[in-house]
C-alpha cells in the first residue's frame, strides 16, 4: 500500500510562505508609518497632504506590499487553512474562509483606493493646495475604513475562527490554536472605540501567529494526516 496525503502538499507549502510574507509585510510596515513616515500621528490635513507629496514614491510602494499584495496573498493563505481544516469543521471553515477572503478582498481595496487618491492628490496639489486637501480628506476616510482603522473586526475574525477549527480537528497544535484565540479576541476587542488601540496588539500579535502558522504549514509534508490506497504498492 501506499500513503498519500489528504491535502496537497504544494497549496500547504503555498501557504506556509503566504503567511511567512504576512507576518515580513507587517514586520516592514510598522517602521516605515511609525517611524520614517510617521503618518498615523498626523492630524492636520494640511500637513497630511504635504506629507504624501514628499513620500508618495515610497508610501505607493508600502501601500502596495502591505494592502494590495498582502490581501492577494492572505487568499491563498485563507484557502490553503480551508483545505488543511475542513475535514471535523467543515461549517466553520466555510464562515471562516468567506470572513478570510472578505478581508483579504477590502484590504485589496483599501490599498488601490489609498494609491489612486494619493496620485490624484499629488498631481493637484502644486496648483490648487486647498481643493487637493479637500480632495483627500474625502478620500481617506474610505481607504482607512476598508483597512480596519475602526478596528479588526474580519481580521480578529478570521483568526477566531481558523483557531476554533483547529482546535476541533486537532489539525495544528492546541497551543498554537489556544494562542490564535488570544489573537483573534484582541482584534475583535479593538472594534469598540475605547479599546481601539487594542488593534495595535493584535497586529503585534498577528506576527508572531503567522511565523508559527507558517513554520507549521511548510513541514506539513512530514506530519500530514495519510490515507491508505488499497491495492497500490508501497514505492
Amino acid at each position: 500500500m501506499k500513503t498519500i496525503g489528504r491535502t496537497s502538499p504544494g497549496r500547504q507549502r503555498a501557504g506556509g510562505l503566504a503567511a511567512l510574507y504576512l507576518a515580513a509585510a507587517y514586520l516592514l510596515a510598522m517602521p516605515f508609518f511609525l517611524l520614517v513616515v510617521d503618518y498615523p500621528d498626523v492630524t492636520d490635513p494640511v500637513r497630511k497632504v504635504v506629507l504624501l507629496t514628499s513620500h508618495h514614491g515610497s508610501m505607493h510602494v508600502m501601500y502596495l506590499v502591505t494592502y494590495v499584495v498582502f490581501g492577494v496573498v492572505l487568499a491563498v493563505l485563507a484557502l490553503a487553512l480551508h483545505e488543511r481544516l475542513k475535514g471535523a469543521a467543515a461549517s466553520m471553515m466555510r464562515v471562516a474562509t468567506t470572513v478570510g477572503l472578505l478581508w483579504a478582498f477590502v484590504l485589496v481595496a483599501s490599498g488601490l483606493v489609498f494609491n489612486a487618491g494619493m496620485a490624484a492628490v499629488v498631481a493637484q496639489y502644486p496648483s490648487d493646495p486647498d481643493r487637493a486637501v479637500s480632495t483627500w480628506q474625502a478620500i481617506e476616510p474610505v481607504a482607512q475604513g476598508l483597512g480596519g482603522s475602526g478596528g479588526e473586526l474580519l481580521g480578529g475574525l478570521w483568526v477566531l475562527l481558523v483557531s476554533l477549527a483547529a482546535l476541533r480537528t486537532r489539525e495544528l497544535s492546541r497551543p498554537f490554536a489556544w494562542f490564535g484565540l488570544a489573537v483573534g479576541l484582541a482584534g475583535l476587542l479593538s472594534v469598540a472605540p475605547v479599546l481601539n488601540d487594542v488593534g495595535i496588539a493584535f497586529g503585534l500579535l498577528q506576527i508572531g501567529w503567522f511565523v508559527w502558522l507558517g513554520i507549521v504549514m511548510l513541514r506539513a509534508d512530514d506530519r500530514r494526516e495519510q490515507v491508505l490506497v488499497p491495492g497500490v504498492e508501497p514505492a
